[in-house]
């Protein structure tokens, strides 16, 4: 009687925080959760995994769990989103775990770092592999579970002033490069700057920053920077796979039925595949219509891709003498990335070659 009169009077915040939630939510015959996303309602691709989860989710419970997606800055600021799921602000959040590298070197590991996985591997390492495990006892410590939920594929090295010839290009370079691959590009010599996508296009327009890279053709043209920045590099080699992950308070989570626990590890597939999916199919197209508006490709020089993954390889072994969490995730994910590549080569790689060499 006592604890019936509790739960009552207590509500479902009250609940979860005295560590109860199982039994009272397992009783509920409807739900209703927030998430926040990291990134704003005009990137479709990325914002949009987001609302295909929500969508799946009250599609396969019969509406009655809703999930109401929330643009970053609508309920939190992208940088409080790791910060509202732990505390249980919010139930849930998306983004790129790269973004909170400052908290901790390992959340990057699951998302992208230099010269890392591609999104095949990536997927391969966290499904199979050691990955999802590994990543999930590290965000234990900040009481959230997580699924992946997107990849972008890999990424565009970003749009310059001025076309980079030279390592020594790199350096002074006022460069908006994203979360943790500022420590690499930083070693280069550059002045790293974390800008907000929707800050960019001013930032580059008055020069107050020489070059940024997003993500890539279909979500690049949408942001406009070709008008401010002629020179398009390639290959993003910071961004060769980034994840996007989802995050659910643990508690939260625990609260709910085996079912509905299923349901959310289901939407969260689906809208993994979808993401890479939309981008692999409509990056083509705007990428033929940034060179018809005067864009100039480049590849990125050898020489900087080479002082690049010298750094980025000496920057690993220093994090893995220093901080612990980083040491254990990467010596699997390093592992991992060794035998890949020595398979891609022979497979993937040779015949992509090939393909993309013959006349169609």
């Amino acid at each position: 009687m006592e604890r019936r009169l509790f739960v009552r009077n207590a509500g479902l915040a009250g609940v979860l925080a005295a560590g109860t939630a199982p039994a009272i939510v397992h009783a509920q015959a409807n739900l209703r959760w927030r998430l926040t996303s990291g990134f704003p309602k005009a990137l479709d691709t990325i914002y949009g995994a987001a609302e295909t989860f929500s969508k799946k989710v009250r599609e396969m419970t019969g509406g009655k769990f809703e999930i109401s997606v929330h643009a970053a800055g609508e309920l939190v600021p992208m940088p409080g989103l790791v910060d509202a799921v732990q505390s249980g602000t919010v139930e849930m959040g998306h983004t790129a775990p790269y973004y909170y590298f400052g908290k901790n070197d390992a959340f990057a590991l699951g998302c992208a770092i230099p010269f890392g996985l591609n999104s095949r591997q990536m997927t391969a390492w966290q499904y199979d592999g050691n990955g999802l495990k590994l990543m999930r006892e590290f965000y234990s410590n900040y009481g959230f579970t997580s699924f992946p939920m997107g990849n972008t594929g890999a990424q565009m090295g970003g749009w310059y002033r001025k076309e980079l010839k030279t390592v020594a290009d790199m350096k002074g370079l006022k460069f908006r490069v994203g979360g943790f691959a500022g420590k690499v590009t930083g070693r280069l010599g550059t002045v790293s700057q974390n800008i907000p996508g929707g800050e960019i296009y001013q930032a580059l327009e008055k020069g107050t920053i020489d070059a940024a890279e997003w993500v890539g053709p279909y979500d690049d043209q949408k942001l406009g920077f070709f008008k401010v920045a002629p020179f398009y590099h390639y290959p993003g080699w910071w961004e060769g796979g980034p994840q996007l992950d989802l995050y659910v308070n643990q508690k939260a989570f625990d609260g709910l039925s085996a079912e509905y626990k299923a349901i959310i590890e289901g939407a969260a597939a689906f809208a993994h595949t979808e993401m890479q999916a939309k981008y692999d199919y409509r990056n083509p197209a705007a990428l033929k219509q940034l060179l018809g508006n005067k864009t100039k490709l480049v590849a990125m020089p050898k020489p900087i891709m080479d002082a690049a993954f010298k750094e980025a390889m000496a920057l690993y072994s220093e994090l893995s003498a220093s901080n612990p969490a980083w040491k254990k995730i990467y010596d699997d994910y390093s592992n991992y990335r060794r035998e890949a590549n020595q398979w891609f080569r022979f497979t993937e790689a040779r015949f992509d070659n090939f393909m993309q060499t013959a006349k169609l």
